[in-house]
């Protein structure tokens, strides 16, 4: 909200937090890897499911582990080019009542994207999913900052005065910690984590733990 408080924020991960779209990730990547010939891992759900949150150089290294970085990396980038495509005419899953969520918030907050993916993945989830309150997005695989960085890169362009990140991962809970902010933990996501702000099952838990967060502050 705007006035003495400032702008106030939330700040989402994508994976885990606003949709699941682990099944036509993996449908991707399957037919990026049939095309290479580089050596590379077995790809498996278990695989992709710990790739969830990691930033590209680092699927890139657990997925070619013996292949040079610049080599490995045209793999990485064909690899998204699928994914990308394949997630604008396919989609996710998005989770329960989030567009509900998404209005009630808001209301009263500016609401921001920040992934650790390749450019065009946040893109295609807004595309497909049709949503449009989200003032700005960001992600590593554009600006090749760290999630923390990212934050506080969207922060400081949007004039946000106090924000919380949501997000589902050991690595969202550290990029807030780096950002100054608190993390609130998604317990339906694809991770785990020691320490939180705040804990929600659902989406519809969300507005209230903002709202209690922000008070506190």
């Amino acid at each position: 909200m705007m006035g003495e408080k400032g702008l106030q924020a939330v700040i989402f991960d994508l994976d885990g937090t606003l949709w699941d779209a682990m099944e036509p990730v993996y449908s991707a990547w399957a037919a990026a890897l049939e095309q290479s010939a580089l050596p590379h891992i077995a790809l498996t759900r278990e695989f992709l499911s710990g790739c969830m949150g990691k930033t590209p150089e680092e699927i890139g290294a657990e997925a070619f582990p013996n292949v040079p970085h610049d080599v490995r990396m045209v793999e990485v980038d064909r690899m998204y080019e699928y994914e990308n495509e394949l997630l604008c005419h396919r989609g996710g899953i998005l989770y329960p009542q989030l567009a509900e969520t998404l209005e009630t918030l808001a209301k009263d907050y500016a609401l921001f994207v920040v992934s650790n993916s390749q450019d065009g993945y946040v893109q295609a989830f807004l595309h497909w999913s049709g949503l449009t309150c989200f003032r700005d997005i960001e992600m590593a695989g554009r600006t090749g900052l760290d999630k923390g960085a990212n934050i506080r890169l969207v922060m400081e362009r949007n004039g946000v005065t106090k924000a919380v990140y949501v997000g589902d991962t050991q690595g969202d809970a550290d990029a807030a910690a780096k950002a100054g902010i608190p993390f609130i933990f998604t317990e339906y996501g694809f991770g785990s984590v020691k320490d939180a702000a705040a804990r929600i099952a659902s989406l519809p838990e969300l507005p209230a733990a903002v709202e209690k967060i922000f008070a506190e502050q």
